[in-house]
This record gives C-alpha cells, structure tokens and sequence, in this order.
C-alpha cells in the first residue's frame, strides 16, 4: 500500500490499516456482544485488545 493523501497530507499507510481494522473491529465486537460471548471472557477488556491486533496485524500481511 502507498502512503494515503488526504488534502494533501501525506500519511503512512499504517492509518488507512488501523482506519480498516478500527471498522472490522466495532462489527465484530457488536456481533460478539449480540451472541452473549463477552459473558464468557473472563477479561473483555484484553480480549478487546487481542482482537484488534489480530485484525491489524492480518490486515497489514494481506
């Protein structure tokens, strides 16, 4: 991915990767909230962090 212009600012492609994920992030923490998984987590908080991570990190290697 080549670096982002927005306005005519420069970015690293890292904000279009963590824009991305922030996304898929807040579908799938809703979608996990609606199926009752959180209730299961013993740290929702550091699942929280995981999976975001999970989700960047998988999108920067594709």
């Amino acid at each position: 991915m080549a670096e982002l212009d927005v306005a005519g600012i420069f970015m690293a492609p890292i904000v279009g990767y963590v824009a991305a994920a922030l996304v898929l992030f807040l579908l799938l923490r809703g979608l996990l909230a609606h199926l009752g998984f959180w209730r299961a987590v013993w740290h929702p908080a550091l699942v929280e962090a995981a999976l975001f991570s999970i989700l960047l990190s998988g999108l920067v290697l594709l």
